[in-house]
Parts: C-alpha cells; sequence; structure tokens
C-alpha cells in the first residue's frame, strides 16, 4: 500500500470493499434463492435477469464516462447494492419469479456499473510500475477475500440469520458509497476527439474497424458459454452436495486453494500462451464430462478440475485480447470493452434460456448444455489464434 499512489491506493479500497459485497453476492444470494425450493430454474432465472441488467448497466456506464468520471459509477454501483438488500431484507411477493427478478435487477446494475469503472481506470491507469504493484497487491488482496469473505459470511448468517448478514452488507454498501467520492476523476474527456453521438460512435462496423476483428467477436461469444455454464452449476453442484453454510464456505476455500495451485503452477513452468490456453481447454473439458458423473464426490471433484482450468483459461484469453487491442487508442479500446461485455452476456444469457428447462442434472437438457459448451471450449483457442496473428500482422506493417 506505501508503495502506491493515492490515486491508486483509493482505487484498491474501493475494490476490496466491492469485491466483498460480490463474493457474499455470488454465493449466499444465490443460496438464499435455491434454499427458497431447491429448484434450477430459481438460480437459472435469477442469473439470467442479472446478466440482462449488467449488460444494460455496462452500455450506460460508457456513456457516461463520456460526461461524467468513475465516482459517479462506483456511486451508482453501491446505490443498486443498496437497493437490492433493501429487497432482499424487507420485499415479499406472492409471484416467486417476480420476486427472483425484482432482487436480479439491482444486483446485475451494481454489478454493470462497477465492472465498467474498473475496466476503464485500468485502460487510463494501466502504465508504470507503479500500476505493476497495484495489480499484483489487488491480486494478493482478492486471494485472501476469497479465503476469508465466504467463512466468515456462513458465521455470520449462522449467528444473525440472512436478515443480519443483509444488514451486515448494506454497511460495506454505505463504504462503497463512501470511497466513491475519494477515487481518482476518470473518464474518457480527455481522449475524445469530437463531441459526436455516443450510440452512433458505438456502430459495430465503426468500433470493430481492425483485422481480425470477426475472430474477437467469436471468441468473445464462445467464452460467454463456457464461463455462465462453469459459473452457474460449480455453483448449483455444491448446493447440491450441501446446505450447510459452513461446508459451503469451506469448499469455496479449498476451490481457491487450488486456484492459487494453478497460479503458482502458471508462474513457475514457462509455458507459451497457447500451450496455457490447451492446459485450460483439456482441464475444463475433463471437468464438464465428469459433471456428468451422479455422484456428490465425482460433483466436487469436477468443480476442483474445472476451477483450475478457469483460472489458466481466464487469465490467458483475457490477457491475449487486451494484449492484442493495446496498441488502439483508450476511446477505441473502451468502446471495444463495451461490446465483448455484451457479446459475452448475450452468449450467458442464451445459455440461461436454455438452461431454464433443466430439471436435474440427469436431464437430457444439461447433457446437451454441457456438450455445446465443450464444443465453444474446442473453437476458442482457434478464434484466439486467428485473432492474435490478424493483430500481429497489422503491427508489423505499422512498424515497417
Amino acid at each position: 500500500m506505501m508503495n502506491l499512489s493515492k490515486e491508486l491506493r483509493s482505487l484498491l479500497l474501493m475494490g476490496v470493499v466491492s469485491n466483498i459485497v460480490i463474493i457474499y453476492i455470488g454465493i449466499f444470494v444465490n443460496l438464499y434463492i435455491w434454499e427458497q425450493g431447491n429448484h434450477i430454474f430459481d438460480v437459472t432465472w435469477f442469473n439470467l435477469v442479472l446478466f440482462v441488467a449488467w449488460g444494460i448497466a455496462y452500455g450506460m456506464a460508457s456513456q457516461l464516462l463520456f460526461g461524467r468520471t468513475i465516482r459517479l459509477l462506483y456511486g451508482l454501483s453501491a446505490c443498486s447494492g443498496a437497493i437490492a438488500f433493501v429487497l432482499l431484507s424487507l420485499l415479499q411477493l406472492d409471484n416467486q419469479m417476480l420476486w427472483i427478478a425484482c432482487i436480479a435487477i439491482p444486483v446485475g446494475l451494481m454489478q454493470g456499473f462497477f465492472s465498467a469503472g474498473q475496466n476503464i481506470s485500468l485502460s487510463t491507469l494501466g502504465k508504470g510500475t507503479d500500476f505493476g504493484n497495484y495489480m499484483a497487491i489487488s491480486a494478493i488482496t482478492g486471494n485472501i477475500l476469497n479465503m476469508t469473505v465466504p467463512l466468515l459470511s456462513a458465521l455470520v448468517i449462522k449467528w444473525m440469520g440472512y436478515s443480519g448478514s443483509f444488514v451486515v452488507m448494506f454497511f460495506f454498501v454505505a463504504l462503497m458509497l463512501l470511497f466513491s467520492t475519494k477515487l481518482p476523476q476518470v473518464s474518457l474527456i480527455p481522449y475524445m476527439a469530437s463531441k459526436g453521438s455516443f450510440w452512433k460512435e458505438m456502430r459495430i462496423r465503426k468500433v470493430f474497424n481492425i483485422s481480425g476483428a470477426k475472430w474477437f467477436i467469436l471468441s468473445c461469444l464462445a467464452a460467454g458459454f463456457i464461463l455462465q455454464f462453469q459459473g452457474l452449476f460449480a455453483l448449483l453442484f455444491t448446493f447440491s452436495v450441501t446446505e450447510n453454510k459452513t461446508e459451503i464456505a469451506l469448499l469455496n476455500m479449498m476451490y481457491t486453494l487450488f486456484a492459487l495451485v494453478a497460479l503458482v503452477l502458471y508462474k513457475k513452468l514457462k509455458f507459451m500462451s497457447n500451450r496455457w490456453l490447451t492446459v485450460a481447454v483439456a482441464l475444463l473439458t475433463s471437468g464438464m464430462l465428469l459433471m456428468l458423473v451422479q455422484d456428490p464426490v465425482t460433483r466436487i471433484c469436477a468443480n476442483v478440475i474445472t476451477t483450475m482450468g478457469m483460472f489458466y483459461f481466464i487469465t490467458v484469453w483475457s490477457g491475449d485480447q487486451i494484449k492484442a487491442v493495446s496498441s488502439l487508442g483508450v476511446v477505441q479500446q473502451s468502446r471495444m470493452l463495451v461490446w465483448r461485455e455484451w457479446f459475452l452476456c448475450l452468449t450467458r444469457i442464451i445459455m440461461l434460456i436454455l438452461a431454464l428447462g433443466i430439471k436435474d442434472f440427469s436431464s437430457m437438457m444439461f447433457i446437451g448444455l454441457a456438450m455445446l459448451t465443450i464444443a465453444c471450449l474446442l473453437t476458442v483457442s482457434f478464434f484466439q489464434t486467428k485473432f492474435g496473428a490478424s493483430r500481429k500482422m497489422d503491427n508489423i506493417d505499422l512498424e515497417a
């Protein structure tokens, strides 16, 4: 912390507090909804509405940054989180689907505004050794939070019930709102060449006027299926094994430990990125095939394997995409990030719509979705390689 500038310290603190709330929601709000009837449909519907709201918030946030700063985005994120916890505490409706949607909308808005603010901050401030220190500290704090927040949240729920935990989270949301006023005034205003219409400039043909754009888009669409399938069913498999809050927290701690093992191997073994992507695909495919086995222990093993595979996948896939467009201007990068988020949300939503028909983990719909996700895994590395090669040729031509 002492090696960071005031701007990066404030961003780090904001990230820590926000991630506490996001981790809690990711596990225990989903569990709270699952416990209403142990229906796969309910959790799937919650995540479906969440990602629709997320995509809308991300687009709104990016438009706002052409006239306002990230302070507003994080403030809106905090306000949306506050609304979610008020509704969780007070809202009662006879219609279960409507009740779930009312909770999911502010949660999605919260995460969409937060994600946009974080991505733009990284795009504009991502320079120098100071930023390298920030990323290292952020990674360490992220792992600590993933280890501690689930267990501490489980203890709070055990002592105070869900209602008490919602009050505690409301306190952290209030801290988010306070810290948002201390953030650096990062925006896209200084990078704008003209004051044209945001949505006119966001037309897909105008944003993706680079070589290999179709491979970038196909890679994002395939990745959306992969991310959502693993994220949803890793959670549901854990809930199907146990509904004990402490045991769920301990299982999530175990998954984090295996992600740290994956990190150590990633640092120690100096493989090329394409080889790590192959490792990711192999692990994720193996884990998803194991998901088809109807056994609690096997489900946990599948989660461990896919957790490690997802670490490599996100690290390499996201890193390669950002590296390939790093030579572009900040504004074009930000617009591509918006479209990237929308592409991911689109296929996440499609996967969740298909998953609404899943009654149990032995159904043909679940098996079909698993096969579709594996097909996406086998193609995404091809799309990514083609996009990277196109961008590399462009950069060579520019240097020449």
